[in-house]
């Protein structure tokens, strides 16, 4: 199925929830925000939020600096 990586179409397997996302964009766990349909998901529910076709991803990584 397809879904949208921040503006990016990407192919993802049937099935796949937020954390096999990240696992396969080679991203942490910790340090990111993930909404998924402008839904905030977090970290606790990574694991248990299926990602549906069409389902547009939103991820924002943490950038420490000055």
């Amino acid at each position: 199925m397809n879904v949208t990586v921040n503006g990016e179409s990407r192919e993802v397997a049937d099935g796949a929830t937020v954390a096999d996302l990240l696992a396969e964009l080679g991203l942490p766990a910790s340090g990111i925000a993930v909404a998924v349909d402008g839904e905030v998901v977090t970290r606790a529910w990574h694991a248990r939020t299926v990602l549906t076709d069409a389902a547009g991803v939103e991820i924002l990584t943490a950038v420490q600096g000055g």
